[in-house]
C-alpha cells in the first residue's frame, strides 16, 4: 500500500494528461449518436488515451518496484513479510553479502526490462491500429 501511495501521483498525472487530450467534440459526437457516459468512456476516451494509461501504469509500477523509504517507514523491513526487493538489496549490501545483492539487482533489472519490453510491444501494437 505504501508503494502504491508513493507511486500514485505519477500515474494520476500521466493518465490525466492523456484523458485531457481527448477531444470534447469526439465525446459529444458519440453521445449524440446514442452512447451514454460509460460507453463513451470505455469505447471512445479510453482507447484514445490508451498510451497514456499504459505509460502511467508503467511509471507507477517501476516507481513502486524501486520504492524504499515510504515502505520502510509504513510497513517496516520484516524478511518474508514486508520486505521488498529494494530493501532485500539494501540488507544484502549492509551484511556484505555482495553475491546475493548482485543477484537481486539482476532480478530487479530483469523485471524492469521485461515490463519495459512488454510496454514497448504494446505501444507498437497500439500504433498499428487505425485511429
Amino acid at each position: 500500500m505504501a508503494a502504491t501511495v508513493a507511486a500514485l501521483p505519477l500515474v494520476v498525472v500521466t493518465v490525466r494528461v492523456g484523458l485531457a487530450e481527448v477531444s470534447r467534440e469526439i465525446e459529444d459526437t458519440a453521445q449524440v449518436d446514442g452512447c451514454n457516459r460509460w460507453q463513451t468512456f470505455w469505447q471512445i476516451s479510453l482507447p484514445i488515451a490508451a498510451r497514456s494509461v499504459i505509460a502511467g501504469g508503467l511509471l507507477g509500477f517501476l516507481r513502486a518496484l524501486g520504492e524504499f523509504g515510504a515502505t520502510l517507514m509504513v510497513a517496516g523491513n520484516i524478511p518474508g513479510r514486508t520486505q521488498t526487493l529494494s530493501m532485500a538489496i539494501y540488507d544484502a549490501v549492509q551484511a556484505n553479502d555482495l553475491p546475493r545483492a548482485n543477484s537481486l539487482v539482476l532480478l530487479m533489472s530483469a523485471i524492469a526490462f521485461s515490463v519495459l519490453s512488454i510496454v514497448m510491444w504494446l505501444n507498437r501494437r497500439l500504433g498499428e491500429q487505425p485511429q
